[in-house]
């Protein structure tokens, strides 16, 4: 499954444009100060360099986008990661893939650092809890064999802030449900408009929908699409307060690993535009039951195939591939 978002990152620069009066000097220092605003992580602490992935193409970006009910990411016990995805961004900067990883994917789980858990096969959100996010980096890199550059980290508390920042979204509902928390709110089906609260209460279900944790991540992906197609609006990007409440409650809600650099980041996807955003899932091939705990298997042999597409910036060529139409490709040379 997949879809395209638009405006992503165009609407942040665009709002460093905005709210820093458009002047060099102005936007790099309001750059640098919601860099400072972002919280660390030693991402990839204890992870041996001759042991992940190695980098195939120069320019390339794969960041790991983990939603978690943590906002310490360095004490992660009893804590989930409920969202899981891998963006890649090719070489020439012009496209972004999104890939939901179903967090029950039952996947090798490497040894947790204290020795008690992992080093076998489990559920790929057990990673996370078990040994934070490093555990979850070194995880999904053995899982994709696909090189991790960034790592962002949001909490849920955090994400709902974000969208009451943009005045509430319009989400598609499914189907008429009533949530399973408290306070058992009723989205009735159609076109909703949703405040924080109920943005993250109606992502949050996946029980009574047939297709259970997928259809949870085609709700998050759609959440996601909603916050940045509203983030990056006429009505936002004219309103400096609006949008520096949005920039601030995204980067107060984050934390990335050390060597992240906002306005790096940000210039260097300043080409993106509408349609330039495209969600996948993980390959899959049904679910069962593992230790008395429902899992998902991955399709190896697919999965194997998105994620070399990954690796080789040719995810593009294998889409048109599954599609059977013809997609422009850019035919990097990887790194030797």
């Amino acid at each position: 499954m997949r879809r395209r978002g638009r405006r992503v990152l165009l609407g942040v620069m665009a709002g460093l444009l905005v709210v820093a009066g458009g002047g060099a000097a102005g936007v790099w220092a309001y750059g640098r100060s919601l860099n400072s605003d972002l919280k660390r992580t030693d991402a990839f602490n204890g992870l041996s360099l001759d042991g992940r992935p190695p980098v195939k193409v120069a320019g390339a970006m794969n960041v790991l986008l983990l939603g978690s009910d943590s906002r310490d990411p360095d004490n992660t016990i009893d804590s989930r990661s409920d969202t899981m995805m891998v963006m890649h961004v090719d070489a020439d900067h012009q496209h972004a893939y999104v890939i939901s990883i179903p967090r029950d994917s039952w996947v090798n789980v490497p040894e947790s650092p204290d020795g008690e858990h992992g080093g076998g096969m489990a559920k790929i959100n057990s990673a996370y809890a078990w040994g934070g996010v490093p555990l979850a980096v070194q995880t999904v890199e053995q899982f994709t064999d696909v090189r991790m550059d960034h790592v962002v980290l949001i909490d849920f508390a955090g994400f709902q802030q974000i969208v009451d920042a943009v005045g509430g979204v319009d989400m598609p509902i499914d189907q008429t449900i009533t949530s399973i928390f408290p306070p058992y709110r009723v989205f009735k089906q159609g076109r909703e408009h949703l405040n924080g609260a109920q943005a993250l209460d109606y992502v949050r279900q996946r029980y009574q929908f047939d297709d259970g944790d997928f259809a949870r991540e085609r709700h998050q992906q759609q959440l996601i699409q909603a916050v940045m197609d509203k983030a990056a609006s006429a009505g936002m990007l004219s309103d400096p307060s609006k949008l520096n409440a949005f920039l601030r409650s995204t980067t107060h809600s984050m934390t990335v690993d050390r060597n992240f650099d906002l306005l790096s980041v940000a210039v260097a996807l300043r080409n993106l535009r509408s349609t330039d955003l495209t969600f996948l899932t993980s390959p899959t091939a049904g679910g069962g039951t593992e230790d008395e705990e429902e899992v998902v298997y991955p399709d190896d042999a697919k999965a194997a195939e998105l994620y070399q597409a990954v690796q080789n910036d040719r995810v593009g060529r294998w889409l048109s591939d599954q599609d059977g139409t013809t997609t422009p490709d850019p035919s990097p040379t990887p790194n030797n």
